[in-house]
This record gives structure tokens, C-alpha cells and sequence, in this order.
């Protein structure tokens, strides 16, 4: 069943961003280092005032197993492994990796793989409708330190631009020669800094986390 009301949340490590299905405007405010998950819905419910709905779906910025966050985001507050998420809001709740539900919401066939560069590095694959959230970000690339290290936002103010699209380039070119994927979408805050974009890629968009939210409810997902 669909459900006609869906509020989808995108927990960021830097905003929270959150859009009601039919709502013209997304709302968005200051996530961090104080953001718990109580803090969360009690934001949720403050911001979205006016706002009705039957059913959230949620981008979470660490791995989802079976539908609950098995570990706490490393740029946010503790408390979220274990949290009674459908308690809270007083409604049914999905819950996917922010990453995935970008991925979600931009996929359009074949065989994609999903990078985001906002924070850290996102990443997922579908293929042929199929998905699996990924956690490339955190695998060795060099010097001892992994990918996010390099293409995250901390990354690109240590690097200074010129660097981290260097190297952003040099990523996502290792990728697609591991993968083979059919395209590569690059999502994520930072990537609207990239005039040009690697072979095989395309631009993404954070408003595709909402389209990705309410495609969690749809029967066939």
C-alpha cells in the first residue's frame, strides 16, 4: 500500500532536511553533534508544524540492517541504535541509509552506482531495481586513510578545491573500473561545485532523497 502522506527526513551529519509528500518546500535545519534521536523528532515535530502525515521515511547516515540503524553516525549524537522510531512519531516508519534513499530516488534503470559527496562519502548500487546500500567511503585508499578522508567535506577544505576534485575524479574512476557500473550518479551537497563530472556520470540531487522516501512505500519496492 501507498501511503498518501509520507514525511521523508534526510539526517545529514551537517542539516536536517525534511519535506512532506504534495509540500512545495522542503524545511531544514542545523543537524550535529547535539542532534539525538529524541532531539530529532522533537525538532521534526516543531519544524513541520502544520504539517499531517501517515507514515516517515528516513535517511540515516550509517548502516540499516533489516530496517534499524546498527551503529551510531559518527558526526552525530548517541542513542540512535535501538530507538523506537514508530513509538516516537506515532505512525509506521521505514528507515533506509541517506545514501540508499538518494540512490532510491535516482535510479532509473540498469545498473547504477550511487556516490554522494556531502559530508562524508555515501555510496549504493541497484541493479535492475535491486539494491544494496554500500559503504565504499570507509574502505583504504591511501596513505592509511580511506576514502571519505579524502572526497568528504572535511576533505575538501583540507585539500582545497582544486585537490579534492583531483582526487574526487581519481575515485570515482577506481570505482567504475571495479564496478562496471552502466552510470555513476554523483549526489550529495558538494557535487553542485562540479562544473564538469567524470565519464559515465551523471548529476544528482539531495531532492532526490524525497522522491526516494516515498518510493520506500511504494508495493513494488
Amino acid at each position: 500500500m501507498l501511503a498518501v502522506d509520507i514525511l521523508t527526513i534526510d539526517i545529514g551529519g551537517t542539516n536536517l532536511k525534511i519535506l512532506r509528500s504534495g509540500a512545495e518546500k522542503r524545511r531544514k535545519v542545523k543537524s550535529g553533534k547535539h542532534l539525538t534521536p529524541e532531539v530529532m523528532v522533537q525538532t521534526v515535530t516543531d519544524v513541520c508544524e502544520g504539517w499531517s502525515w501517515e507514515a516517515v521515511s528516513i535517511g540515516y547516515p550509517s548502516p540499516v540492517i533489516g530496517g534499524k540503524p546498527l551503529l551510531n553516525p559518527t558526526n552525530l549524537g548517541p542513542g540512535w541504535v535501538g530507538f523506537d522510531f514508530e513509538a516516537a512519531f506515532g505512525c509506521p516508519v521505514r528507515i533506509m541509509n541517506d545514501a540508499a534513499m538518494q540512490a532510491l530516488g535516482s535510479y532509473h534503470g540498469g545498473r547504477m552506482l550511487f556516490l554522494g559527496l556531502g559530508t562524508g562519502l555515501g555510496s549504493a548500487m541497484i541493479q535492475n531495481g535491486h539494491l544494496e546500500p554500500l559503504e565504499l567511503g570507509h574502505m583504504p585508499f591511501k596513505d592509511g586513510k580511506c576514502f571519505e578522508y579524502f572526497t568528504g567535506k572535511r576533505g575538501l577544505k583540507r585539500l582545497g578545491f582544486d585537490a579534492w576534485r583531483d582526487v574526487v575524479f581519481e575515485v570515482v574512476d577506481q570505482f567504475v573500473s571495479a564496478i562496471d557500473p552502466d552510470y555513476v550518479v554523483l549526489g550529495g551537497g558538494n557535487v553542485k561545485k562540479l562544473d564538469e563530472l567524470p565519464p559515465r556520470c551523471e548529476r544528482g540531487s539531495n531532492a532526490n532523497a524525497f522522491v526516494g522516501g516515498s518510493r520506500l512505500w511504494e508495493d513494488d519496492q
